[in-house]
């Protein structure tokens, strides 16, 4: 079992949109923990300025650019008066903190992970002497999650690339977004995947989820989805997961290594699309994941609650109301088979995490409070939890979410 973001094995990026936080010199420097977004150490060496062909990254990943290279204007609005590479503002960074809890599984297969699953118990009787009772047996089934491929390119042309003598800064502002993005198509894809819909992804926790236990064909998993009384179209969802090798888990195809990994091309011939060719700089991103619920216990999901009246602290979330979120969470962890089976925490947009925040000056900090805490590198950090389960916010779970019922 591997753990997000334990390290990097060799140096690239400053991570996430947070580079201009940072002086480049700086970023060679060694190890980046970068506060206020994932709490994440980069490593950073001479390796791939210098032409290896290959890192990988333990934890990172985002949502795929347009096609296309980087054109001279795209140089241009990168370039400070001095001629270097200016650190870009990365107004579409997103928070999606869901990626320092997940637990990697490697796959037992190298396309898939296949589940075993125990489905019924034996028959048991009592027995009177001289009587006897007859055989039986448990039953079980077996379940094939996938494993998809999240793959972009980089293409720059050379000599682009080396206007100004910056081809490495170049190189990295470019890859910056490109891992940004993979985290966020990756992010969406845990909570929104369907199968059903694009057959190369996974299905994720909104598609697994689906009906509640008044629907005419409730699912199986029915009873952990919970209703917070919103009935239109601004709805928005928390999710209860624990995060465990039994439970919860994210795969990686069997033989390899978890993460984002990249592999530097090098300088190759491509073509322009106009039957030309010219010499281009080349990146491959790559992250083969796969997402499974063992146990579908260990997930409860808080479904249709009203934005506006949670802003509101009106209707279906006053305070009083039985459906407000707060009350609402008690009855997930009272879901929870046994919290000792993994890491849990709770999920939540940006919008419902705020309201919880402001709650939380309000109510007793033994329930809903903020607190001290730590980031996997021992940096100290304040923490949103509930009952001393942490709260995290995820800028890929919406407002307008479809209706559950």
């Amino acid at each position: 079992m591997k753990r997000w973001g334990v390290a990097f094995k060799v140096a690239l990026f400053a991570l996430l949109g947070c580079i201009s936080g940072f002086a480049y010199a700086d970023l060679l420097s060694g190890v980046v923990a970068v506060a206020g977004h994932w709490p994440v150490g980069v490593s950073l060496g001479a390796d791939y300025l210098n032409g290896d062909s290959s890192w990988a990254l333990g934890f990172v990943g985002a949502v795929a650019l347009g096609n296309g290279q980087l054109t001279l204007a795209d140089v241009s609005k990168r370039t400070s008066p001095d001629g270097k590479i200016d650190p870009l503002a990365e107004l579409l960074s997103q928070r999606n903190d869901i990626l320092e809890d997940i637990v990697f599984v490697e796959a037992n297969q190298a396309t898939s992970h296949v589940v075993s699953q125990r489905t019924g118990l034996p028959v048991v009787y009592f027995r009177r002497y001289n009587q006897g009772v007859p055989p039986s047996k448990s039953t079980s089934s077996q379940i094939s999650e996938p494993i998809a491929m999240l793959e972009g390119r980089s293409h720059i042309d050379a000599k682009l690339a080396k206007l100004n003598g910056n081809t490495a800064e170049l190189r990295l502002s470019e890859a910056t977004p490109f891992i940004e993005s993979m985290v966020q198509q990756m992010t969406q894809t845990v909570f929104n995947g369907n199968v059903g819909v694009n057959n190369a992804t996974f299905s994720g926790l909104s598609t697994r989820y689906s009906t509640s236990p008044a629907n005419p064909t409730p699912a199986g998993n029915a009873g952990n989805v919970i209703l917070a009384g919103g009935n239109s179209t601004n709805n928005a969802s928390i999710y209860l997961v624990v995060w465990g090798k039994e439970t919860v888990f994210c795969t990686f195809p069997k033989g390899s290594t978890a993460g984002l990994t990249t592999n530097d091309l090098g300088e190759e011939s491509v073509p322009d699309g106009n039957g030309g060719w010219y010499q281009a700089i080349r990146t491959l991103f790559q992250w083969d994941c796969g997402f499974v619920t063992k146990d579908w216990r260990y997930v409860v999901r808080i479904a249709n609650i009203n934005i506006a009246d949670w802003i509101g602290v009106q209707n279906t979330q006053a305070l009083t109301a039985a459906t407000n979120v707060t009350n609402l969470m008690l009855k997930a962890i009272a879901r929870i088979p046994n919290m000792r089976m993994g890491r849990p925490c709770f999920y939540a947009n940006r919008t419902i995490a705020e309201g919880l925040m402001i709650q939380a000056k309000q109510m007793s900090s033994a329930y809903l409070g903020i607190q001290k805490a730590a980031t996997q590198f021992g940096d100290e950090m304040l923490e949103l939890n509930f009952l001393g389960i942490p709260v995290r916010i995820v800028d890929q779970l919406g407002v307008a979410e479809s209706l559950v019922v």
